[in-house]
């Protein structure tokens, strides 16, 4: 073997090594599988919160960044009056996740197949919960970037009506 496959297997292997890892951290590693739920709160009209009794919960979560947050579930009870959202965007979940299809349920919002409504605000500062509604019970809740934090993470002063940003 010459000195220059030596030297070029010496760049690729580990670039190779370093890739897959990468892939697989960002995919899978740093999502945990959240355990099922029975209720899940929302947010309502009077400024309080209201329980949805729920089945078939599935969730993933991560400590590293506030948008890896989805859930999917069946709401098996009656509605309580709950705030709409407007401008909600689904974001992708990993393909693995697989109840849940930014895609699909983008669509069916524009539509009016599902609406939006919001289940807390500022879970993380600058990051809604919001939930996509179904006629017949299904549900999918993912985080979403809001005006105060499109405003503080571009470098701007938070707007009038946000809580002070976080320090640090």
């Amino acid at each position: 073997m010459t000195k220059g496959k030596i030297a070029a297997l010496l760049l690729v292997v580990p670039a190779l090594i370093a890739g897959g890892a990468m892939y697989y951290l960002q995919v899978y590693g740093y999502y945990t599988e959240l355990e099922p739920q029975i209720g899940y709160q929302v947010a309502t009209p009077d400024g309080g919160t209201a329980r949805l009794d729920i089945a078939d919960f599935r969730g993933i979560d991560s400590d590293s960044s506030p948008l890896r947050y989805r859930a999917c579930f069946a709401i098996t009870g009656s509605l309580p009056p709950m705030v709409e959202y407007a401008d909600p965007t689904p974001l992708n979940a990993p393909g693995w996740f697989d109840c849940f299809s930014a895609e699909t349920i983008g669509e069916d919002l524009e539509t009016g197949a599902a609406r939006a409504v919001l289940v807390e605000s500022n879970t993380r500062y600058g990051f809604d919960h919001v939930m996509a509604l179904y006629p017949d019970g299904r549900a999918y809740v993912w985080p979403q970037i809001n005006h105060c934090g499109e405003k503080v993470f571009d470098g701007q002063p938070a707007p009038d009506d946000c809580p002070p940003p976080p320090q640090g």
